[in-house]
């Protein structure tokens, strides 16, 4: 069974951006350059299902013994699960690459300012800036989830 890995962290393999002083925030390079990350995201993902596809074809076997049957489906589960948070993450993939096709790329949906180069980086899915996340976060706890 292959160990889990991190498709679900944005690609590390990209050179950070690095703004010109006074360069307009989104421009054309930068969009550029978040729609390859993403691009880039979402083949690592496709990759993983394909792999996916082809260990659970080989590796479906039918054990007599109970416990080792048990085992096998768990893992089985499990992967399926993964895949299935994948399938969601490809979405929002899609739906962040149409935002940058529209230019309305980079700016927090709940209060429109830049959410920021660096933290795009970090999760080029993010909608929502630094404190409008914080603040969403807070109200989920104080509601109990």
């Amino acid at each position: 069974m292959p160990v889990a890995d991190n498709t679900m962290e944005a690609p590390k393999k990209f050179t950070p951006y690095a703004p010109a002083q006074g360069e307009e925030y989104m421009n054309e390079q930068q969009l550029e350059h978040f729609r390859q990350i993403l691009l880039d995201w979402k083949q690592e993902l496709m990759e993983e299902v394909d792999r996916t596809v082809r260990h659970l074809q080989e590796e479906a076997n039918n054990y007599a013994d109970p416990a080792d049957r048990a085992t096998q489906e768990e893992g089985f589960s499990l992967e399926l699960r993964t895949r299935d948070r994948e399938r969601k993450l490809l979405k929002k993939i899609n739906e962040t690459l149409d935002k940058i096709d529209e230019d309305d790329y980079g700016f927090c949906d709940a209060c429109g300012v830049e959410i920021g180069i660096r933290r795009l980086e970090a999760r080029p899915t993010a909608t929502l800036c630094v404190d409008c996340k914080t603040l969403a976060e807070l109200k989920e706890k104080q509601l109990g989830g």
